[in-house]
């Protein structure tokens, strides 16, 4: 996947800025990569679990220390992934 990370989860974890910052980016995008940095401790199925949880989206896959998340728009006219 050619897409960059366009949020960093780091040893704060999950933070409500943080779930505030992806739920915004997934409104725009409605596909995002979130990288783990190495000094968060936390369980990455977990995190990514979590944030899918939190802003409602479907967690697509967690490889190495990336998440990918997606949320489709709720309108039909601002999709940019057809599934």
């Amino acid at each position: 996947m050619t897409m960059d990370p366009v949020v960093q989860i780091g040893k704060s974890g999950i933070t409500p800025e943080l779930t505030e910052a992806v739920s915004e980016a997934l409104t725009a995008r409605e596909l995002i990569k979130i990288s783990i940095l190495q000094n968060c401790l936390e369980d990455k199925m977990e995190l990514a679990q979590t944030l899918a949880d939190r802003t409602h989206s479907q967690l697509v896959q967690v490889i190495g220390k990336k998440i990918v998340l997606y949320k489709q728009a709720k309108d039909p006219k601002d999709r940019k992934i057809e599934l």
